[in-house]
């Protein structure tokens, strides 16, 4: 409700450990895991040469065990060059009015909400964005895990992408949003 009255600044910050910048009001903090859609490995893998000599039981044999270590770390290799969702570990998330910061001593992250070139929420907890690496320009995919998931959904959304169909139909809310509005004696707003 503050947000779409434009009341979120005046609401008091929430403590966090994040550097904030003049005016950024921290509205949420709490534990956050971060995936990040990537490959392990580049495809390349340490082939074996084997050099035998003896009975030509023993070099054939030799021969074999090696081709079928050779051919499995073909195989590891290959599987570790697909993308996929790696976990890059637990920290603490702050959500602002303007961004995301999650904290981790080796996988940090600032999620602008006007750096982001995309946002989704694709489950109750999860919230998925991509961006322009800003080093190196190469497009990121990442998840972010927890319990403010929505809310940086929402926040992003109305800050960049206002015509997100998950935003204008209120989907970014779980099923049951209204009635535990009710449980708990508040007054749900308007969102769908």
């Amino acid at each position: 409700m503050d947000l779409t009255q434009g009341k979120l600044g005046e609401r008091p910050p929430v403590p966090s450990m994040a550097r904030l910048s003049p005016g950024e009001t921290s509205v949420a903090v709490g534990p956050a895991s971060r995936s990040t859609w990537r490959a392990v490995g580049d495809g390349s893998y340490a082939y074996n040469t084997t050099l035998a000599v003896g009975r030509p039981g023993f070099v054939i044999g030799s021969m074999v065990g090696s081709a079928l270590g050779n051919a499995a770390r073909r195989r590891q290799a290959a599987a570790d060059a697909r993308p996929r969702w790696v976990a890059d570990g637990h920290g603490e998330v702050t959500v602002t009015d303007r961004r995301a910061y999650f904290g981790h001593p080796q996988s940090s992250l600032d999620l602008e909400w006007g750096g982001l070139d995309t946002a989704e929420l694709v489950a109750p907890d999860v919230f998925q964005c991509s961006f322009r690496d800003m080093y190196n320009g190469s497009p990121q995919l990442i998840q972010l895990h927890g319990p403010w998931a929505s809310l940086m959904f929402v926040l992003a959304a109305h800050a960049a992408f206002p015509a997100h169909p998950r935003l204008l139909g209120g989907n970014w809310l779980p099923p049951d949003f209204e009635t535990k509005c009710q449980t708990y004696g508040r007054t749900c707003p308007p969102v769908r």
